[in-house]
Order: C-alpha cells, then sequence, then structure tokens
C-alpha cells in the first residue's frame, strides 16, 4: 500500500505506545462532528486512518454503521482490541476497498496531513454519498505552553520528511477542488492527565520518534524525564497534563 514510510514503519511498531499514549477527543468536538455530519442510527459511517481506533470507539453510541480503514497492519490489531465487533479493512485514503456510494460520512482522526490531498478527495468522493459529510479531527499540542513547546523542539530534529498538520499544506488538495465545498472549522479545548509513563508513551508514539533506533529513542525519551524532572511548570510530579486544542474541519461531498 502507499503510505509514507514513517507512518508505515512507525506506527506499526508503536501500535501499543499510541494506544497507551494518545488521547481519545474531547466530547464536545466529537459531539459536534457527529451533529454538522448527520451521524446516527441508520449512518454509514467510514473512520479512514482509523488506527488504533481513537475516534472509532467514541462513535460507537451513535448508532451509526462503522467500517474502519486503516493501512497498518499493527495499529488494526489494537482497533479489533479496543472496538471488539468492529469491521476494519486494510485500505488507505487513495484506496479504499468499498463501493461506490458506500457512506454517508467520512471521518478522519489526525489522518488527513498524512495523505496525497487530491487523489484522498477524489476517493473520499467516490465512497460517499450525493452530498455526504466529510469530518476532519486532530488533537494539537499546545506549544503555546513553555514546556509542551520544550518537548517539540526535542523531537523535531528527528522529524525528516514526515509531514505535519501545523504545517497547514494538507490545505492545498482543499483550496483546489471543485469536489467538496469549502471547510468549515472550529477549534475546542482539551487536556490529557496521566503518569509519567503515559508522557513517555505520548512521545514514543510519534511515528518519527517510533522510527528511531532503540539508543537514539532512549535519548529523546531520557530528555523527555528530564523535562518532567526539571522544568519549573512540572517540578517532578507525578501527575502531568497535557494541554491540547482540538480542531474540527468539516465539508460536503459536491454531487
Amino acid at each position: 500500500m502507499d503510505v509514507h514510510h514513517s507512518a508505515a514503519r512507525g506506527f506499526d511498531l508503536g501500535a501499543d505506545t499510541y494506544e497507551r499514549g494518545r488521547p481519545g477527543y474531547p466530547e464536545p468536538a466529537v459531539a459536534w462532528l457527529v451533529q454538522v455530519l448527520g451521524i446516527g442510527p441508520g449512518s454509514q459511517v467510514v473512520d479512514l486512518a482509523a488506527g488504533t481506533g481513537k475516534l472509532t470507539r467514541q462513535l460507537v453510541p451513535t448508532g451509526a454503521e462503522l467500517t474502519a480503514v486503516e493501512p497498518v497492519a499493527g495499529m488494526r490489531a489494537r482497533l479489533a482490541e479496543a472496538v471488539p465487533g468492529s469491521r476494519a479493512e486494510a485500505g488507505t485514503a487513495e484506496a479504499m476497498p468499498l463501493p461506490d456510494g458506500t457512506a454517508s460520512s467520512v471521518v478522519v482522526g489526525q489522518g488527513f496531513h498524512w495523505f496525497d490531498g487530491p487523489r484522498a478527495l477524489a476517493e473520499i468522493h467516490r465512497v460517499l454519498r450525493p452530498g455526504g459529510g466529510l469530518g476532519l479531527i486532530w488533537n494539537v499540542r499546545d506549544e503555546s505552553v513553555p514546556w509542551v513547546g520544550e518537548l517539540t523542539r526535542i523531537i523535531e530534529p528527528y522529524r525528516g520528511d514526515a509531514p505535519r498538520y501545523l504545517s497547514g499544506r494538507w490545505r492545498d488538495g482543499f483550496a483546489t477542488t471543485s469536489l467538496f465545498e469549502p471547510l468549515n472549522e472550529r477549534s475546542f479545548r482539551h487536556a490529557q492527565e496521566g503518569d509519567r509513563a503515559m508522557m513517555r508513551d505520548r512521545i514514543a508514539s510519534v511515528s518519527f520518534v517510533a522510527c528511531l533506533e532503540e539508543d537514539a529513542q532512549a535519548g529523546v525519551l531520557a530528555q523527555v524525564d528530564d523535562l518532567l524532572d526539571h522544568h519549573p511548570a512540572l517540578r517532578g510530579g507525578a501527575t502531568v497534563t497535557m494541554p491540547y486544542r482540538t480542531d474540527v474541519y468539516w465539508t460536503f461531498r459536491v454531487p
């Protein structure tokens, strides 16, 4: 499958740490996405690049019929454990193993910046019914908080060519497409509270960190430990609260 090498290797190796270290989405943000896309009993929803099912499981209570599409085998295995009875298919945003007009909605959590935008939008358009909705959601570390900005400083030298949501390049496909209406957007506040092990898993779950050789990854996590031990805002506390901004986008298929 056509998957960026950092995602293919990093998310396969890091599936366990991803499941342990990544937060779910704030309930108000998910409720908003459900409302604007009209998700409910009788809806057919595709969770694209579903990962370990962080978003999938939050959509189960809507009563929609859910299909998760995820290219990385390790992630699909964790999804099956986290969302028993879920339907999970191997596929990419650019090549979904689904018939035309399958879905009333497609949702993407933490994923669209990895896609080939124009190809993905064409494929999503194919899978959606006329007038169907596309929803995107990202939890974004709040780097305006100084210690969170320090975390980014620690890991960024290892990014390589891995794409980043905050670059905004993922928007380019939407700017040139005639297949979808203009994007709408709304942001929510979010926080993830946990212990030091959670924080280490959060950083270890970053695709390009998960790809590192053992010694290099240990060096990154040692810097994280040092930050947790010595930053004045944290003071080595047993519990850490990671602040996030959760960005939600939605649009609809042009017939």
